[in-house]
């Protein structure tokens, strides 16, 4: 019996081993692309393991689109784009029903919400009711088109993308739907040498500034993600650190300065991406290291500040930051 239990666990680690291993790679692959952003790329990558929706915020210029494309390059899946404006329909999203003049029959259309990484490219400039129809396929992963609910193919991810400077003509979105997304990813300015490897790499021998991500290889197929993905979430978390991660967020509510604390989906989110986190460092249980990794990514669009604060210049991960340091961590 004892055998067959210490088997077990050497199955375990071997498959984490490995799972740690292809996304490790993939980090490298989409590196290639990406010039610095180390911590971006793993934070995506973290919430690609925990099957979540990432926002992804920066100013234009910092490769929000190219770490998407990136991704996708990397994943042999299907990869869809929509650009959101304000003319944009539901039915642009989910798809709609056309009528077949030869055949008179009704045909279903489908939206380019039925792949596998969507990136909604300025999710911000389309109006509520088209976010609405995104963020409903995000939270059901489905899409009902005519009274008739199509399921979309697994794995599914969204990747939005928005601009935090520019506000006229935008439809910020609301916290209800913020709470949708796993992690808010802050994409900032690249530091000097990188910036400065990034501008020859863009204009040594190339037309235009696009960078290519043709030349990336494709390492993993959907059915590898989907087994990552149920390998995350079979990682062992001691209650010590549930509780952990549950005290960090109950303290948002009562922290002063905070005028919204983050709720429940907080600390489920919080455990999700703990989880991812072993995987990614080859473990099989959740350190309070992991969720201290990925608390304001999984926060920072859970909390709002009061006007005071704002005024003061403070920010969302300033604030985040102290509550942490405050919350005792258990001992591992």
């Amino acid at each position: 019996m004892m055998d067959n239990a210490t088997d077990d666990t050497t199955s375990i680690n071997d498959n984490l081993l490995k799972a740690s291993q292809i996304v490790q790679r993939m980090r490298d692959e989409i590196g290639k692309a990406i010039i610095g952003q180390k911590n971006v790329i793993e934070e995506i990558l973290i919430a690609l393991l925990a099957g979540g929706h990432v926002l992804i915020e920066g100013v234009p210029g910092l490769g929000k689109t190219l770490l998407v494309r990136a991704l996708a390059q990397t994943f042999g899946g299907d990869f869809a784009r929509i650009q959101f404006t304000p003319d944009l329909m539901p039915a642009d999203v989910t798809g709609h029903v056309i009528y077949d003049m030869k055949a008179e029959t009704f045909n279903v259309r489908k939206g380019p919400i039925f792949t596998n990484l969507l990136l909604a490219d300025e999710i911000n400039r389309a109006p509520a009711k088209t976010q609405a129809a995104l963020l409903e396929v995000m939270q059901e992963y489905q899409a009902t088109i005519e009274g008739e609910s199509l399921p979309v193919p697994p794995p599914f991810m969204t990747l939005a993308t928005q601009n935090p400077l520019e506000q006229e003509g935008t439809y910020p979105l609301p916290e209800a739907q913020l709470d949708r997304f796993l992690l808010k990813i802050l994409i900032d300015y690249p530091n000097e040498e990188e910036e400065q490897k990034l501008v020859d790499t863009v204009t040594n021998g190339q037309v235009g500034d696009n960078l290519d991500v043709s030349q990336l290889q494709t390492l993993v197929k959907p059915e590898t993600i989907i087994t990552l993905q149920k390998l995350a979430a079979n990682v062992r978390v001691d209650q010590a650190v549930n509780d952990y991660a549950v005290r960090i967020v109950r303290n948002t509510r009562d922290w002063q300065g905070i005028s919204i604390g983050a709720g429940p989906r907080g600390g489920i989110a919080l455990i999700r991406a703990g989880r991812a986190a072993a995987v990614l460092a080859g473990r099989d249980f959740v350190t309070p290291d992991d969720i201290k990794k990925v608390a304001l990514p999984a926060l920072r669009h859970r909390i709002a500040l009061s006007p005071e604060l704002e005024l003061e210049g403070h920010s969302s991960d300033e604030i985040l930051t102290a509550v942490i340091n405050r919350v005792e961590a258990p001992r591992q």
